[in-house]
């Protein structure tokens, strides 16, 4: 399968391993006398992809594996959605910075005369593509997850997670038409095609998932509960009829937001207001989550 993993090392609990897209880009280079170029892709998306751990690491959080591809990497962490929108943003930034100052470091070896010019050329194409083709929005690069950290300040997080992943998945569509379309030039771009199908095959897993992504969202949402409450905050009110599902209010819920749900009747009169705790515990009985709200708590 395409999501096969070759293990490579493990480093402060955290696995590296090559995926087999990285794997099969490395051999052809090897192949194609590109040895030095290659071991330089290598060290760039490694430090591009350890900006993201030790960001992630210093805010507390738990990242288990780190997915090495030709374009940068795919840290897979335990926290999702349960963490501030704003330490998201920063995780996903600290990659791009790496590049950076790659580039800084490059230039400075070569005009103390340390490399040659070729290679510096090399290191500073290399990281300008790392860091601006990470900035697309498409997830799961780096762009794609700003984008959804931003949109979850606005939106309800189901709407958030679907809105993006069907906008990654035309993006990724959009990239394998662009590879494509340098048939009509005489060439190919291959390693673009490779990872614009990666991109595809992988959001598209991730639409199939979204009701397992909202379902960790939920199960996370007590911690975030707590950590809103013990700073004190603002509450939103949601505005529902008795007739409305739990499943469809729940669905309602803001990332950064403690809703209050206000209940109310045919006349507009409020019959009941619902912090979320009661409806949380409801959504997760499955044979409740389906009832009308008026059925369970009026």
């Amino acid at each position: 399968m395409w999501y096969v993993l070759i293990k490579w090392n493990r480093w402060f609990g955290t696995s590296y391993r090559f995926h087999p897209l990285f794997s099969i880009v490395i051999l052809l280079s090897v192949f194609a006398g590109y040895f030095v170029e290659t071991a330089t892709l290598f060290g760039i998306v490694l430090i591009h992809e350890l900006g993201h751990v030790m960001a992630a690491k210093s805010f507390g959080w738990r990242v288990r594996e780190v997915q090495l591809l030709p374009f940068g990497g795919v840290a897979v962490m335990d926290e999702l959605g349960s963490v501030p929108a704003w330490q998201e943003i920063v995780v996903s930034l600290a990659g791009p910075l790496q590049n950076g100052w790659m580039i800084v470091i490059a230039y400075a070896l070569q005009l103390t005369g340390v490399v040659n010019e070729e290679w510096t050329q090399y290191v500073i194409q290399a990281n300008i593509f790392i860091a601006l083709f990470n900035l697309l929005p498409i997830l799961p690069l780096d762009g794609g997850k700003i984008m959804q950290s931003l949109m979850s300040l606005w939106l309800p997080y189901q709407r958030t997670i679907a809105l993006n992943c069907m906008l990654s998945l035309v993006f990724s569509a959009l990239l394998i038409v662009v590879s494509i379309l340098h048939l009509y030039r005489g060439s190919i771009q291959l390693n673009l095609l490779m990872i614009a199908v990666f991109l595809l095959v992988s959001n598209w897993y991730s639409y199939k998932s979204l009701s397992y992504h909202f379902m960790r969202f939920l199960i996370n949402r007590e911690f975030t509960l707590q950590r809103l409450m013990n700073r004190g905050t603002l509450a939103q009110p949601i505005i529902v009829h008795g007739r409305r599902k739990v499943t469809d209010i729940v669905r309602l819920f803001m990332r950064e937001k403690y809703h209050l749900v206000y209940v109310m009747d045919e006349h507009g009169a409020i019959c009941r207001v619902l912090p979320e705790q009661p409806l949380l515990h409801t959504y997760f009985n499955e044979t409740k989550r389906g009832s009308a709200i008026s059925e369970l708590f009026m």
